[in-house]
């Protein structure tokens, strides 16, 4: 269903969705928050008939002024934005995981894509982690070329398994030659109550790797800042959870030390197994 159709420069679209792909609601706060900073207006939206159970997705009944009383549909709407100052332009698509015929929507959303000219999509999502609040999250994702994952410095994922509407939508995309990078932050599973201002930042701050909009993210950086607070405040009255955040710093910073330091060869890891079975031999 479309609104109007913007001329737009060389268009990114940014996809987040509610629901699976949303611990913390850190991707759609992110999309959100993209949204209201360059107060993108809606152009276009995928009519939920199709795709949303409402016994699990119920609309919601809005009063206007006081009197009228409107129902408020969920969906999923495409947002569009001119950025100042870049090269290029921003289009949102902000909603829910469809329930049903994921092959359908996606196909609507590659027609959105085709009409708007994008030249490239990114997909946010935020997962729940073992991940202590007291460290930066470490973004993952997957670029179909390996230079731009190098250039964005982007730890490649290795998940396999059940997945959401973004893997399908990521599958619809390379299926249409269309460039399409995933990007996905871990949310604290102890602490996963939105809203999570570094795992918003920490997905923004990457994907203005790719978009070059020069965003501006003090408001976030502070908001992080008194988040992080909050939650050493809480932690700090609770033996049992300073401890389990102290267990969950050493793990990271054991795996920070792992991905930074240099591999082992052949011969050294050969070397440490003949020694092992030597000790063993020795035991016995």
């Amino acid at each position: 269903m479309w609104r109007e159709q913007p001329e737009l420069r060389d268009p990114i679209l940014v996809a987040a969705f509610e629901g699976w792909n949303d611990a913390g609601e850190a991707a759609s706060d992110a999309a959100v928050w993209l949204v209201q900073r360059f107060d993108a207006n809606p152009v276009a939206g995928i009519d939920p008939e199709e795709f949303i159970n409402f016994q699990e997705h119920r609309p919601r009944i809005q009063l206007q002024g006081g009197l009228t009383r409107q129902v408020q549909w969920p969906g999923n709407e495409f947002y569009a934005a001119h950025v100042p100052g870049a090269a290029r332009d921003l289009v949102v698509l902000l909603g829910i995981e469809p329930s049903l015929k994921w092959r359908t929507f996606c196909d609507a959303v590659i027609e959105v894509v085709d009409e708007l000219e994008c030249a490239e999509v990114v997909t946010f999502g935020s997962l729940l982690a073992d991940a202590p609040h007291t460290r930066e999250p470490s973004v993952t994702g997957i670029a179909p070329d390996p230079e731009l994952g190098r250039r964005l410095e982007l730890a490649p994922s290795t998940y396999e398994g059940p997945t959401g509407i973004v893997g399908v939508l990521h599958d619809a995309c390379r299926r249409q030659d269309i460039p399409a990078v995933s990007l996905w932050v871990p949310v604290p599973h102890y602490i996963a109550t939105p809203p999570n201002p570094v795992a918003i930042r920490a997905l923004l701050s990457r994907f203005d790797r790719i978009a070059g909009f020069g965003l501006d993210l003090r408001e976030l950086d502070a908001q992080a800042d008194a988040w992080r607070s909050q939650v050493d405040a809480i932690v700090a009255d609770d033996d049992e959870a300073r401890e389990y955040v102290h267990r969950l710093e050493a793990e990271a910073d054991e795996a920070d030390a792992f991905a930074q330091g240099p591999l082992p060869t052949g011969d050294s890891i050969a070397a440490e197994l003949e020694a092992f079975l030597r000790d063993a031999s020795n035991d016995d």
